[in-house]
């Protein structure tokens, strides 16, 4: 669990709630429903149509990263891959085979796979490089979608503003259907900025972050794996590796 990301989100929701609060404002005010279909249903509607069916769905599956993104111990990273060399001299690649049995990773298992299918050397950079690239591609595509939503929302609560006011001037002569109306303006606006800026693009952001670690974790993987391939002994490994450290 991401304690860091829920802290965020909980102390830019109590800041805008306790300030205006203070401004003697009633909380009530800020739930407006109707701006709320017309802003998140209208963001939503404008992502799922410049999407495509996978993309949008992979989008919302990174979603969970956020609270609970997934661990990338470069430490330990390194401690498997000097492991693996080892045990490689020892009794072989093809012990490889067994180790990749063991590992969660489907990037590190093709990885141990290649290399006990005894795989030339440039042939497992080139296959590990593209494998790396496609995946960090595919997830940051996922993450503009978010950022998308961040684009589009602030617009779409304008809209909600405007479609507020049209209903406003249509009851001129009903000040509590005109109030109402003047209400889901503002109210609009807000959800608009506020959704884009609180939420939308910091879940953008903090995507890409995990993909950076993560790609940087399974870089030095790769890097590891072809240095076994290259006959290096462990500890040189190690040594090379060891640049990794800084990423954490």
């Amino acid at each position: 669990m991401d304690r860091l990301s829920i802290a965020g989100l909980l102390v830019a929701i109590l800041a805008i709630y306790i300030g205006f609060m203070l401004d003697g404002g009633a909380v009530s005010a800020l739930f407006e429903l109707p701006a709320f279909i017309i802003v998140v249903g209208g963001t939503l509607g404008a992502v799922m149509l410049q999407s495509s069916n996978t993309q949008f769905l992979h989008a919302l599956s990174l979603l969970k990263w956020v609270f609970t993104p997934p661990q990338f111990d470069i430490e330990q990273g390194i401690d498997k891959v000097v492991f693996w060399a080892s045990r490689a001299r020892e009794s072989g690649y093809l012990v490889l085979e067994d180790i990749a049995l063991d590992e969660e990773d489907s990037f590190t298992q093709k990885g141990l796979n290649l290399l006990a299918d005894g795989v030339e050397l440039d042939n497992l950079r080139v296959s590990l490089e593209l494998d790396l690239d496609v995946y960090r591609e595919h997830n940051l595509r996922s993450a503009n979608v978010f950022e998308s939503m961040g684009g589009y929302s602030p617009t779409i609560g304008i809209l909600g503003a405007v479609l507020g006011l049209i209903h406003a001037m249509s009851n001129l002569t009903e000040p509590e259907l005109l109030g109402q109306g003047i209400a889901t303006a503002f109210i609009a606006t807000i959800y608009g900025v506020g959704f884009a800026n609180l939420f939308y693009l910091p879940v953008a952001n903090k995507i890409r972050e995990i993909i950076y670690q993560q790609t940087m974790y399974r870089e030095m993987i790769s890097e590891g794996l072809v240095a076994i391939a290259n006959g290096e002994n462990p500890h040189a490994i190690e040594n090379k590796l060891s640049a990794f450290r800084l990423e954490q």
